[in-house]
Parts: structure tokens; sequence; C-alpha cells
């Protein structure tokens, strides 16, 4: 179960544990949820070369260590040489990095059985710990908290093999509500009892210093309010738009989940402890999210194709970078310095282990 697995991580002997140290300049981008596959239902098929693409020209070329945090191949669906065949030019990526010791993989529930393919060519782990200077960083996929998928994943792969791929339903690993809160809260759990910051997959839900993208919403309101009063002009009318256009978002969001999963939190009714951090996926139709984090910072970036991203990125506050001779576009959606994050997860714990 869960406990058993963190307890392992935190073992300096356990073998399927990486350790990095990005004290002195590292880089290290952590991204998740590829689901490559074969055929017309591949969950990559969208952003398959958008993805490769990024993957080389910016940060291979530009020196950062590359971490895959778990689901990248999707082999409950199909075969690893099925597989490699569909993909080459992913496999050319990974084997550049993976040529200058720049590649680390984490297992996700959907590629556990590469432990059993003889000739993989690149190194496995259940987590890897980051040092940061500041504050211990695990980056782990996340399903190791649920029974269903400890306990259960072979009976799992062989109905979505054989029932849900033949039906024509794509991936839906982790993605009800209430199993996607389950495991953010045991993650979170783990890392206030660690007084360390966790860096998840497998619920294709973004997190950013254990906010959704609700919570975070209804933070960002509440600081454009106080922030009303005192401005004047163009800035009135900028906050007033801004908060009509996050109402908007809201109420969304509100239809697309499930209401008493709305009303739970990782935090109860507490400020939130910044400790909990969730890459996304990479197979949505509309961006591929990540993680960035060097000696400094952690952040929340967010790429797309010009004229297929997400509506929100287009309310003007926002900074969109252009991507060379092409149409790709990066954004930073968060950003925040380590020692803050360490500052926040260790004074705002002390609350929550005294609760």
């Amino acid at each position: 179960m869960a406990s058993s697995f963190f307890t392992d991580m935190l073992n300096p002997h356990y073998d399927l544990t990486a350790n990095l140290d990005i004290r002195q300049n590292g880089k290290i981008l952590i991204i998740s949820d590829f689901h490559m596959g074969a055929g017309a239902r591949d969950d990559l098929i969208y952003n398959g070369k958008f993805l490769a693409d990024i993957l080389e020209r910016h940060y291979f070329k530009n020196g950062w260590t590359l971490a895959l945090n778990g689901d990248i191949e999707e082999l409950q669906r199909y075969s690893l040489a099925d597989i490699r065949e569909q993909w080459p030019n992913m496999y050319y990526v990974f084997n550049l990095f993976h040529a200058e010791n720049r590649l680390y993989k984490t297992l996700g529930n959907h590629d556990e059985s590469l432990l059993f393919e003889k000739n993989y060519p690149y190194p496995l782990y259940n987590a890897i710990k980051i040092d940061t200077g500041f504050i211990p960083i695990y980056i782990f996929h996340g399903h190791q908290s649920s029974r269903m998928y400890t306990n259960y994943n072979n009976l799992l792969e062989l109905s979505i093999r054989y029932l849900l791929k033949p039906l024509g339903i794509r991936n839906v690993s982790g993605r009800s509500p209430r199993r996607r809160f389950y495991v953010e809260r045991e993650a979170y759990n783990f890392s206030l009892k660690c007084n360390c910051i966790s860096i998840i997959g497998h619920t294709h839900r973004v997190l950013f210093e254990s906010l959704g993208r609700f919570e975070y919403i209804k933070y960002e309101i509440e600081r454009l309010c106080r922030d009303y009063p005192s401005a004047t002009g163009a800035g009135r009318e900028r906050i007033a738009s801004e908060v009509a256009n996050l109402l908007v978002e809201l109420s969304k969001l509100k239809r697309a989940e499930k209401r008493h999963i709305l009303r739970d939190s990782l935090y109860g009714d507490e400020v939130p402890v910044p400790c909990v951090f969730n890459s996304g996926c990479a197979i949505g139709k509309q961006g591929i999210y990540a993680i960035e984090l060097d000696s400094e910072n952690i952040t929340l970036v967010y790429w797309f194709i010009e004229g297929k991203q997400m509506k929100f990125i287009n309310r003007g506050w926002y900074k969109v970078e252009a991507f060379e001779d092409t149409q790709y576009r990066r954004s930073v959606l968060n950003s925040d310095r380590l020692d803050y994050v360490n500052a926040k997860v260790e004074l705002l714990g002390k609350r929550e282990k005294r609760g």
C-alpha cells in the first residue's frame, strides 16, 4: 500500500530511487503522461511531433535534464515493439538525453511492465529525489497511493486492452474527481510528514503549490478585489475585466467537477501548505503542461500551438513567448522561488503537525 512505498522511498538504500543534485545550476524538466501508443487511438497523436520538437530544440539544446514521470509508454493497450515503431522520433530524442546522462524515467501504472522488458535501454525508477539546497523534492508518478493500482494493475491492464481499447475509449487513468483527490491528498500528507515537496503526475490535473486551477482562481479573484480600491482609470477597468473572465471560468469548472469534490480540498479550511505539484500531462488537445526546476525556482509552464491554446491564455496577463520560426508558444503560468516555498512549507507545515 501507499505507506510502504513512501517508507521505502525515504530509505537511502532503496534501489529504485535516483538522486539528483541541482544546487550548482542544475535544470530539470519534469513531464509525465505521454501514453505513447500505436494506431488511430494513440493518445499522443495530437501532440507527438510538437512534443518531440520542443524536447529536442529547446530543452536538450539548452542543457536541461529530462525527468519523465511515469505513463510514458501506453503498455496497457499496446506492445513496446509497436510503440517504438510508431514513435522513432521520440525515442531518438530520449536517446539524445540518455547519451549525456540527462534522462531519468519513473514508472507509472501504464508502463510499469517495462521492468520485465529485457532490452529496455533506459534506467527506471519508482522515484527521483532532488537535492535543491533548500528542501528535498521527490518526483514520483502518484498511482502508488492507490490499492487499486498497486494490487490489481494486471487486471486493469487486461480490461483496458481487451475491453476499453476495442470500444474506442481513450485513456481514463486517474481522471475521476474522487480518485484524483485521493492521490493528491496522499502525496500532500506524505509531504507534510516529511517536510518535503512532492511532484506527481497520474491524475492529468495540474497543481502548483497544492492548488488546482479551481482553487487558484478563487485566490486570484480575492487578490484582484484587494487591488481594485487603490486602482484608477484603465487599471480599474483591467481588474474588472479580469475578475469577470475568472468568474466565467470558475463557473465552467464547477460544472465540470462533482460538487462534493469541489467542497473538499487537500487542506480543509486552512491556508494550503505548498508542498504538492503536478505537471499535468502531454496529451491534451490544447497544449502541454510541464514543470521546470532549477537551483532557485520552480515553474509551471504551458506549451501550445498558436490558435489551439486554452482560452484563459488570451486574457492578457500571461506573457507568451514565440519559439523560433514555429507556431509553438510557451507561457509561464506560475513560478516561485524555492527558498520562499521552503519557508511556507516549514512554517505552515508546523501548523498542520500541531493540529
